[in-house]
């Protein structure tokens, strides 16, 4: 068994360096015979490798775990007789490969997939690594406010129908739009200002800061998106007047318009900042 997967930061340039909309994407989601990645197998997969809105390739299949395999669990409804006719993972691991070459792994609990995934390319004798991916189960619990954040809940808030809970494809479905709904939330311009997002680490995304940087002490007027512990997130007009850098996390202070009160806010809870609806829709392309 490899070492679990750490989630570093991603090397510099594509695809995490790409604007967002040009980076290639891996939306990955696999369904197993338990949880524990030492004993317990993949048997259905489904990878969609998408740039964009547009899909490029993809792969959707079930998984033949071996006739020693033993099921931990039925919560997919996968049972050993279904899967007897389907490929061997050796027999679909280039394909996968494939498909995640080059491109953002992203998964909702994104660490138990990387480390079921790297697992069965162990068994093959292929020490396969994925050192950096995208979680929307952080990304969800940064944007929104919720009771649970599992995938299954935040398609019930979110309005994402469902069509076969804990099969992998319909996972897969249900994890491109409510990615495509964080990303309106958090207005990331890359992957890698995406990945800066973290939960319980008061960690500033580098990309906020910056933008709040640049407008502060400049009396332009922005539009700024803030989720304070515990509430849902609230967007307003401000002028940002300072950002305390030498504070950790940093802190954005300035006033709300029109009514001019005081604001000061942890940077890592700004999740946009932007120009006021008005004027972005009048400002030119």
């Amino acid at each position: 068994m490899p070492d679990p997967p750490t989630n570093a930061e991603p090397a510099t340039g594509s695809p995490w360096d790409l604007p967002l909309a040009e980076a290639p994407l891996a939306f990955v989601d696999l369904e197993m015979t338990g949880l524990d990645p030492r004993s317990d197998r993949v048997i259905e997969i489904c990878v969609v490798r998408r740039r964009g809105a547009g899909i490029e390739e993809s792969l959707e299949t079930l998984v033949n775990p071996g006739p020693h395999a033993q099921f931990q669990t039925d919560v997919h409804g996968l049972s050993p007789a279904l899967l007897v006719t389907a490929p061997a993972f050796a027999e679909v691991a280039d394909r996968v490969l494939a498909l995640l070459a080059g491109a953002v792994l992203i998964a909702h609990g994104a660490w138990w997939d990387v480390t079921f995934l790297e697992a069965e390319f162990a068994r093959l004798g292929r020490p396969v690594r994925f050192p950096s991916y995208l979680d929307t189960l952080i990304l969800a619990r940064r944007a929104l406010r919720a009771d649970s954040h599992s995938l299954e809940a935040l398609a019930q808030r979110l309005g994402i129908a469902r069509l076969a809970a804990h099969r992998a494809g319909d996972d897969v479905r249900v994890l491109c739009d409510l990615f495509d709904k964080l990303v309106i939330e958090l207005a990331p311009q890359s992957a890698r200002d995406l990945w800066h997002v973290r939960v319980a680490q008061r960690h500033a995304r580098p990309e906020i800061v910056e933008r709040c940087l640049a407008l502060a002490g400049t009396q332009e007027i922005a539009w700024i998106t803030y989720r304070p512990s515990h509430r849902e997130p609230r967007s307003f007009e401000a002028i940002i007047t300072q950002v305390r850098t030498d504070l950790d996390p940093p802190r954005v202070l300035g006033y709300s318009l029109p009514g001019r009160g005081r604001f000061d806010l942890r940077a890592d809870r700004v999740l946009a900042i932007a120009l006021p609806p008005a004027k972005a829709e009048s400002t030119p392309p």
